[in-house]
């Protein structure tokens, strides 16, 4: 209907096409770069100019414009890696009006492309500042098919020796094909693929035909073709090929297939039944909280050696990283939750991000947010998914109008993950708020961090806490039913959830998510008359604003006599005043776990008579006060880093719950190494210590991950000649301590720990390791990182300087290996000297990488620091730069914060 209507209105508009059109010389083999005849000045003032990225008025203009987009792209992958991509895209969309040109977005080289039509005449190439563009001249009002010839870009192709897979969120669709690269612009993808005939394939449709091309003198080929897909958003867009092994199962009716190159037959004994069965539980899970069915064609997955993330929600076809699907007999019980926990919100995701995607990706916490709210709720304390009963009645065994508070180990789970993820960044000088402003897709990725996956995901628990658990459910299925297949925005769902509750949410709104930082609480007890005593809470903003964050936490009081009694603090104000039966000896805040902010370590109160020390029997208000003891410790005000160190030494001989385990042996190890300023030899003399006390509770420990976690920690501290030679005896005969599981990998991070500690083995460490290690995927990852534990500097100099180059750092997550163990504190007296080449470089990183790899690659190089020189060198990084790209600036700020304390901090 409209097609007709703007047909029949813009016949002079498309005379004037018609004639530009028969103008053209130019045939579509050949490529020439000319720019499009200018629009009038009038029409043309109202367009977005052409600039490189994808800028936000870029984006809102094109949606006003463009809709109905489908995607036919063919692909000729080479067995070689080197050799390029031949493609043919054919991309058709419904044209509201020929006001003036269209911008397809594609970051490659001119050079890439080689022929274009569109409405099935040739068009001189136009392409210039990242964008094809397509003059209006030969676009008409109603569909247009624009036919392209061109070499695919590389950059986010992430191709290897024999496979390669995409990655291309946030805005990395355009680096590979020409698309219109925003989320709000769906689309269709009907993708053809030809491989070397041994490879297999997937991609977000179904498979619908595949034809093998062989003959006596060429290698045989492969043609795949899939089928349209869901309309989904460009970054969802993805494929995957290569040399990979086919897993197929059908589960609860649904056909499933994994891709993976794992080799070890005890990994695959032990995972491929937990990973299906975890997607199967996730789906289940999903289905009955939102209402909805699973709303897609199919579900498989790809595990991918070394992946960049721990997984990506692409439709249909969800990469992992293999290391995080494949564990053994060996695995710890953190492991064992995490792959539940990735699973889980990798298929969350598939409802909040893939069926309702954000409309821009200043909002795109909000699909994370709810992928890792979903899995905290999913994720049972044994590392399985929880699933409503057969009936599909209940939910974790209680009705669904009345959705259960999570169990113990649920909760310490959640306390563990995100508290101190979310503490540090939000205490830093580089604190950003949850929802950040976005003017340019090109820089999206720095929006990404902690703070949207693990300070959203507390936010979210404050609000449901605020809302009752009903209605917010009701709230977020109503969401999810209004945009389904759509997009929205974070005030379009605060005004539905606003709804349904009487807190004022727009208030709420403001401080915990478009505001950064944290309260800093303090207290005072009052009193006494009449045996009446009242308990008063402050709050007060760490940066010293007047903002105020409204939440819930309860408190424990102690007796003289050992009564204990655990309040609700309600903090709707400045301060507030709790009653108290009687007056304390011991107070214990946020011993719920889900208070946020910097609590205060109350010491022992009169009566000073004799009493028993403080047992939390609660595991999750044992890690609360863990974590806000080290956080009091950070922030200079009631424990010194020596002091918390054997805290957490003594804590660990009594600590039975094998996360909290890991929680002290990171602080413990994190102390040791970078908030203490010791000589060599008081460090070696503390080591011994700490090396026997380690030794001896892993030894005493009853289970074998606990043991395994300390053994852990005692290879981290390891310093003294005696601790090293156990190390290298246990890595030699392969012998674990009595009780330790020791895998392929653990061998392979003690040969590692060896060898920075230049370990005097007859023979060369590193080498033999490699002799061991039968998978090719983890053979390279080795063989990579080994010059960055050479012995000699000028090995290691080489290495770094390899970094400079893009091609150097394509593996990055082998990069943010080897520079940890390039910076490690035994090596720092040669490495601090790489740090202002390394911030340098941080730029070019943020254009090439992936969007973690900026603060990972900061966080890799800064993270072992303590010195005065290291930080000088930050800080004139900084003066030296007063208008540096404010997110890069903020995130360089968060990696070096643990530096500047570190320098600051009273030994």
């Amino acid at each position: 209907m409209n097609f007709r209507f703007l047909n029949h209105n813009s016949a002079g508009v498309l005379l004037l096409a018609l004639l530009a059109v028969a103008c053209q010389r130019q045939p579509i083999s050949q490529t020439v770069v000319s720019p499009a005849a200018p629009a009038p000045s009038v029409v043309q003032s109202a367009l977005p100019p052409v600039e490189k990225g994808v800028s936000e008025a870029l984006a809102v203009a094109r949606k006003q414009r463009i809709s109905r987009v489908v995607y036919d792209l063919s692909l000729n992958i080479p067995s070689e890696q080197a050799k390029p991509i031949a493609a043919e895209e054919t991309v058709t969309f419904t044209l509201r009006d020929v006001a003036g040109p269209v911008q397809l977005d594609f970051k490659a080289p001119t050079a890439n492309l080689h022929g274009l039509k569109v409405n099935g005449r040739p068009v001189e190439i136009d392409h210039r500042n990242e964008h094809l563009v397509l003059p209006a001249a030969a676009l008409r009002p109603g569909r247009n098919v624009v036919d392209i010839s061109f070499t695919a870009g590389e950059q986010s192709l992430n191709r290897n020796a024999d496979y390669l897979h995409t990655l291309l969120v946030p805005d990395r669709a355009r680096t590979v094909v020409p698309v219109f690269d925003q989320p709000d612009l769906k689309a269709a993808f009907r993708l053809t693929l030809t491989v070397p005939s041994l490879w297999q394939t997937m991609a977000n449709a179904p498979l619908i035909d595949s034809l093998e091309r062989r003959s006596s003198f060429l290698p045989g080929i492969k043609t795949y073709t899939f089928g349209p897909s869901d309309s989904i958003s460009t970054y969802l867009f993805s494929f995957a090929a290569g040399k990979f092994s086919r897993v197929n199962r059908t589960m609860e009716g649904r056909a499933m297939s994994l891709l993976h190159r794992e080799t070890d037959p005890a990994k695959l004994r032990f995972s491929l039944g937990p990973i299906f069965q975890l997607h199967t539980n996730a789906l289940a899970f999903m289905e009955q909280y939102t209402g909805i069915s699973y709303p897609f064609q199919k579900f498989d997955f790809v595990a991918i050696p070394d992946f960049q993330y721990n997984g990506m929600e692409h439709v249909g076809a969800i990469d992992y990283k293999a290391s995080t699907l494949f564990l053994d007999e060996g695995a710890t019980q953190d492991q064992v939750l995490a792959r539940a926990n990735v699973i889980a919100h990798e298929t969350a995701h598939m409802w909040f991000g893939d069926l309702v995607t954000m409309r821009w990706f200043n909002d795109v916490w909000m699909k994370e947010v709810f992928a890792n709210f979903m899995a905290d709720k999913m994720v049972a304390a044994n590392g399985t998914v929880a699933v409503p009963d057969p009936e599909g009645n209940y939910w974790l065994g209680k009705p669904l109008d009345a959705v259960p508070p999570p169990n113990q180990l649920q909760l310490l789970k959640f306390v563990i993950d995100h508290y101190p993820a979310a503490y540090g960044v939000d205490r830093t000088a580089g604190a950003n708020p949850i929802r950040q402003p976005l003017a340019n897709l090109q820089d999206a990725g720095s929006l990404y961090g902690n703070i949207i996956y693990h300070k959203a995901p507390i936010m979210m628990r404050q609000l449901e806490r605020l809302m009752g658990p009903g209605a917010f459910q009701t709230g977020l299925q109503e969401y999810l039913k209004k945009y389904a297949h759509g997009n929205a925005t974070w005030p379009d769902l605060i005004a539905i959830l606003d709804a349904r509750t009487p807190a004022d949410l727009q208030a709420w709104n403001q401080v915990w998510v478009n505001q950064p930082g944290r309260p800093v609480f303090s207290y005072r007890i009052s009193g006494g008359h009449d045996q009446r005593y009242g308990l008063y809470v402050t709050q007060a903003a760490e940066d010293g604003s007047d903002r105020l964050w409204p939440q819930e936490f309860e408190v424990l009081i102690e007796s003289a006599s050992g009564e204990q009694r655990q309040l609700t603090v309600k903090m709707e104000g400045k301060e507030v005043g709790v009653r108290i039966p009687f007056l304390p000896r011991r107070i214990v805040f946020n011993t719920s776990g889900l208070g946020y902010g910097v609590f205060p370590v109350a010491p022992e109160l009169p009566p000073h008579t004799p009493a028993k020390p403080l047992r939390l029997e609660s595991p999750v208000a044992r890690a609360a006060n863990y974590i806000n003891r080290y956080e009091n410790m950070l922030a200079g005000r009631s424990l010194q880093p020596r002091e918390l160190l054997f805290d957490c030494l003594a804590q660990l001989f009594g600590e039975s719950e094998e996360l909290n385990t890991r929680l002290l042996t990171t602080q413990l190890g994190t102390i040791f190494w970078q908030f203490l300023h010791l000589s060599p030899a008081e460090r070696l003399k503390l080591a011994d210590t700490l090396e026997y006390e380690l030794w001896q509770a892993m030894e005493d420990a009853p289970t074998s991950g606990r043991k395994k976690l300390l053994f852990q920690a005692y290879q981290r501290v390891a310093l003294t000649g005696r601790a090293q030679y156990k190390l290298y005896t246990i890595w030699r005969y392969q012998h674990p301590p009595k009780g330790v599981v020791l895998t392929e990998d653990d061998y392979t991070a003690l040969a590692l720990a060896l060898a920075v500690r230049d370990y005097p083995a007859p023979e060369p460490i590193l080498p033999q390791q490699l002799a061991r290690i039968k998978n090719a995927d983890r053979r390279q990852r080795l063989e990579f990182l080994m010059p960055a534990l050479a012995p000699d500097v000028a090995t290691r100099d080489a290495f770094f300087a390899s970094l400079k180059d893009e091609k150097g750092r394509e593996k990055e997550a082998w990069v943010t290996a080897a520079l940890g163990y390039l910076h490690h504190p035994l090596r720092q007296a040669t490495s601090e000297k790489y740090l202002p080449a390394s911030l340098d470089l941080l730029e070019e990183i943020q254009l090439t990488g992936d969007i973690f790899f900026p603060y990972s690659w900061l966080q890799a190089t800064l993270g072992s620091y303590q010195s005065a020189t290291a930080a000088a060198t930050v800080r004139a990084f900084l003066a030296a730069h007063p208008n540096y790209n404010p997110q890069l600036r903020a995130k360089l700020l968060q990696a070096a914060d643990d530096l500047f304390r570190a320098e600051k901090l009273v030994r």
